[in-house]
């Protein structure tokens, strides 16, 4: 028995040093580290300082991935950046396009190169990206459309101010309108205020100007409504008026629930929804983006909410960067 055991033992040394070759050998070969390049606006927006911040985290969540955040002050920026990254060996871009048409041709492009594309917020004018997410904006534009008709009792004279030409805005703008069709609530003043606070503010005084009686003013865009808010207050007519604006920035929520009457409602958007792009490129090269894509849905919609002062406590985050 002993001599049985000794040769037990032996075989076991010798195959210690002799390991036979394992069916899984090849994944002790040192993985490939994938690049992404992530294009977003540049951070001179509330929204927009969100989505930088979540996409920053999102990409130290994926230490394994060499990343490179890009942002850009114009579409031509924009595409400047992309033609560039696109040379540097890209395995994944994740895009937010303000201007759709504008960014729509260098990312198909991109996509022909064999890179991965995810759209994120913006869409495209054409479907080239392999993943499209967003929030959904009709909702956005339904839910504010039916919070004025309701909060103006059916009847009243509105001002909107719109965002930059892109899928977001018009998707937000005709569901916003369609809400209103059947009720006594009337578009006397449209402007374009771009996202921008200063620049809201310079079309509102326009509109102001040549408008002396309105109820309300929609402003589909959180910092487009504190441009509002600081015209309305430069003519003295920020008493018996309201604005709704959007994005669910950290200001307003707080205003909503505190009950200011300048600000009865938001409508959410989260910036966060850039970290889910990011996410999602991660996992599908990962995973191998052609089997990836199999199962992977083309088109993921975020849901969106009306804030109101009962519910607004759910909606407020004082340590948020937006």
């Amino acid at each position: 028995m002993r001599k049985r055991l000794l040769l037990l033992s032996l075989v076991g040394v010798m195959a210690g040093c002799n390991p036979p070759a394992s069916p899984n050998a090849s994944s002790d070969a040192p993985k490939k580290r994938f690049k992404v390049g992530v294009s977003i606006p540049a951070a001179d927006h509330g929204w927009n300082a969100g989505l930088k911040y979540w996409a920053d985290a999102a990409s130290k969540a994926n230490p394994d991935i060499d990343w490179t955040v890009q942002d850009f002050k114009s579409s031509s920026d924009q595409i400047a950046s992309l033609e560039n990254m696109g040379t540097q060996g890209m395995d994944a871009l994740v895009i937010v396009a303000p201007d759709s048409a504008a960014v729509t041709p260098i990312a198909e492009k991109l996509h022909e190169k064999g890179i991965l594309i995810v759209n994120v917020s913006g869409g495209f004018t054409k479907p080239v990206a392999d993943m499209f997410i967003e929030g959904d904006n009709k909702a956005f534009g339904r839910k504010s459309g039916e919070f004025m008709v309701q909060k103006l009792g059916g009847k009243g004279k509105i001002a909107i101010l719109e965002g930059t030409p892109c899928t977001v805005n018009t998707d937000r703008v005709n569901a916003f309108k369609d809400a209103l069709k059947g009720s006594g609530v009337q578009i006397v003043g449209d402007g374009v205020g771009e996202w921008n606070r200063a620049k809201a503010e310079a079309t509102m005084q326009n509109i102001l100007t040549a408008n002396p009686q309105l109820d309300a003013i929609w402003a589909a865009d959180d910092d487009m409504a504190l441009g509002v808010e600081s015209a309305l207050k430069s003519h003295g007519r920020d008493k018996n008026i309201w604005i709704l604006g959007g994005g669910g920035m950290k200001d307003i929520v707080k205003r909503v629930m505190d009950k200011d009457p300048l600000f009865p409602g938001d409508i959410t958007y989260p910036p966060s929804m850039i970290g889910i792009g990011i996410q999602t490129a991660a996992a599908m090269l990962r995973e191998g983006k052609d089997k990836a894509k199999q199962f992977n849905p083309r088109h993921t919609v975020i849901d969106l909410d009306a804030i109101t002062p009962e519910n607004a406590k759910d909606f407020y985050f004082p340590n948020s960067i937006y």
